[in-house]
């Protein structure tokens, strides 16, 4: 599944905001420069579904802070573990 995500980088801890809409906003403490942002992006939703890092991946937006995010899990699941629904 893909949810549309807001990245706030080099926040002062990394985590999940909640829901601003249909779009979740994830906190990073990665600078937003050689794909350091995306990576923390990526780790950081998969240890909050408990899934491997490779069942989560920037698929559009790399550059700005508004992203795409394809998971690799069922939708009930994954809003279920993210509080919300989009």
């Amino acid at each position: 599944m893909r949810i549309q995500i807001k990245v706030v980088p080099k926040s002062s801890r990394d985590e999940v905001a909640g829901w601003l809409g249909g779009r979740l906003k994830v906190r990073v403490s990665a600078p937003p420069e050689r794909g350091k942002a995306n990576a923390a992006v990526e780790k950081l939703l998969a240890a909050a579904l408990d899934l491997p890092s490779s069942a989560v991946r920037v698929v559009a937006g790399a550059t700005t802070p508004l992203k795409t995010v394809e998971i690799d899990a069922l939708e009930d699941v994954v809003m279920a573990r993210l509080g919300g629904s989009h």
